[in-house]
């Protein structure tokens, strides 16, 4: 069996890379970074460690990269015999990723097994938009591809800090994972993947993740930032930034049960265990790795914005979810060119012009108006330092 995996990152030889090796999948690492590339095909194992309570090192072998940039034939040509297609790119990379896929699509054996696609992204429904930008670009021909793959969406959860420079192509990782993935897809033909559990209806687990995790990490963050804290777990040990993480996580918490009809106890349980993972202090995770991108993560439908629009429209409380917004407006680093961007608009543009744009909120909205207020009141300090 062979998996080729998108994105060779700590990511992907951390998590994802790591799953497929323990299902017995032959690796291909697909990238673009000439030198990683290298130091993959350099070596014949790399060893992920798991640092925290419970922790083992596992060693991986059977893989190998191929430079996408340089070798986009042999990438196809890996693709169109492959059984898996697995990324951990970004979901704005997706739209790179479909190209080479529909060219294998194109090549393959029309009698061979679907090849199974998954995304394995922090988005809701990643995997559907790798599908629909293959389909794009296929145009009229999709209907002769369409049976040669079947596209599974998923929601994966494992924290991958920021390694060493000097610590090669091995990864360290949290104890902790989960990796979910729709059952229907498949029939039954089931990808191997040890430890992934498939389920009928993927929504719950992706927002249970993302507004859960993805929220209560970016929080953590921007807080911690606001705080001149640098590690995740240095901000959390502060009680003040910890009762604010939680007290997000509450509301999110409340919508995923009012919404999904997730048992509170349980959610209150998930909630102590993704807490205790960001305080994990065998974690080399910085509030600057996790914060990057504050325009992305305050987007329509991502971590803040996404679960307070929706309990706004419930009626739910949303307050300490609009520190957060206010948190992340506030982080200012100079080497991320998102944060460079937001701080110059907000030094530049109008309150309310800015919240709908970054946001995607219109003033009908019931929670524009409050939004509006934490974007002015940023705007007035930025004016004011």
């Amino acid at each position: 069996m062979r998996a080729v995996h998108f994105g060779a990152g700590n990511i992907g030889r951390g998590f994802v890379g790591l799953l497929l090796h323990q299902g017995g999948y032959e690796l291909v690492f697909s990238d673009v970074a000439a030198g990683l590339v290298d130091a993959i095909n350099a070596a014949d194992r790399y060893t992920v460690h798991e640092v925290g309570d419970g922790g083992t090192d596992t060693v991986v072998t059977g893989f190998r990269a191929i430079n996408s940039a340089e070798d986009p034939e042999g990438l196809v040509a890996e693709i169109a015999d492959a059984d898996v297609v697995t990324t951990a790119v970004g979901p704005t990379v997706l739209r790179f990723v479909a190209a080479p896929i529909l060219d294998a699509l194109r090549r393959r054996d029309p009698d061979a097994a679907p090849l199974q696609v998954m995304a394995c992204e922090n988005a809701i429904g990643a995997t559907d938009l790798l599908r629909q930008e293959i389909i794009d670009r296929a145009g009229e021909d999709w209907g002769a591809l369409a049976g040669r793959a079947v596209f599974a969406n998923t929601a994966v959860d494992r924290i991958v800090p920021g390694q060493p420079a000097d610590g090669g192509i091995d990864v360290t990782v949290e104890p902790f994972f989960e990796w979910a993935i729709e059952r229907g897809p498949f029939g039954d033909r089931m990808p191997s993947i040890p430890g992934a559990h498939f389920v009928d209806d993927l929504t719950p687990y992706i927002e249970r993740k993302l507004f859960t995790v993805n929220t209560g990490h970016a929080t953590t963050a921007y807080l911690g930032a606001q705080a001149g804290i640098e590690r995740i777990s240095d901000a959390l040990a502060d009680e003040t930034i910890a009762a604010q993480v939680a007290a997000a996580l509450e509301e999110t918490s409340a919508l995923l049960a009012a919404k999904h009809g997730l048992d509170p106890q349980e959610l209150a349980e998930y909630r102590s265990t993704i807490l205790r993972r960001f305080a994990n202090p065998a974690l080399p995770d910085t509030v600057w790795r996790v914060g990057r991108q504050p325009l992305r993560k305050l987007s329509r439908h991502e971590r803040f914005i996404g679960p307070a629009a929706e309990a706004a429209e419930r009626g739910l409380d949303v307050d300490a979810l609009l520190v957060a917004v206010g948190a992340a407006l506030a982080f200012d680093d100079p080497e991320d060119e998102q944060s460079v961007e937001l701080q110059r608009r907000l030094r530049t543009e109008e309150a309310d012009v800015l919240a709908e744009a970054v946001t995607g909120l219109d003033a009908a909205h019931p929670l524009y108006d409050a939004v509006r207020d934490v974007f002015a009141a940023r705007v007035v300090e930025v004016s004011a330092a």
